[in-house]
């Protein structure tokens, strides 16, 4: 069996590209980028609060799937095409992470060439327990 494993979740694709949501080698979990698609329509949304919104609930469902949940988080970064954009992004953050003394350490960059109408991307590390 192969040490690294690729994890997939459905509704969720990096285009045509041949890119796992994520890989996992042993208890540790890399996502590639996470947007705000929309694994119903297949279409990422034009504003940027349902984008932020769908990032987290794409980047628990890439998690989940890799056998780890967003307590697992412990660095990620963030890029977004506007710095308006943080403001979303925030909003989400505490949501998912409400405990000041257990947040992931997060990196946020302005990214202005974020492809089509992408507003928020992220990627995120994960350790879960041996």
């Amino acid at each position: 069996m192969a040490k690294r494993r690729s994890i997939e979740v459905d509704g969720f694709k990096h285009g045509a590209q041949p890119i796992p949501a994520a890989s996992r080698i042993g208890n540790i979990i890399m996502t590639g980028g996470v947007h705000g698609l929309d694994p119903q329509s297949g279409k990422l949304p034009d504003d940027v609060d349902s984008q932020a919104a769908l990032m987290f609930a794409n980047l628990a469902r890439i998690l989940d799937a890799a056998g780890a949940t967003l307590d697992d988080v412990v660095k990620m970064t963030v890029w977004v095409k506007v710095p308006e954009a943080r403001a979303a992004v925030n909003r989400e953050w505490l949501a998912a992470f409400p405990d000041p003394q257990s947040r992931p350490a997060r990196h946020t960059l302005q990214n202005d060439h974020l492809a089509a109408n992408m507003l928020v991307q992220c990627d995120a590390f994960a350790v879960i327990d041996a």
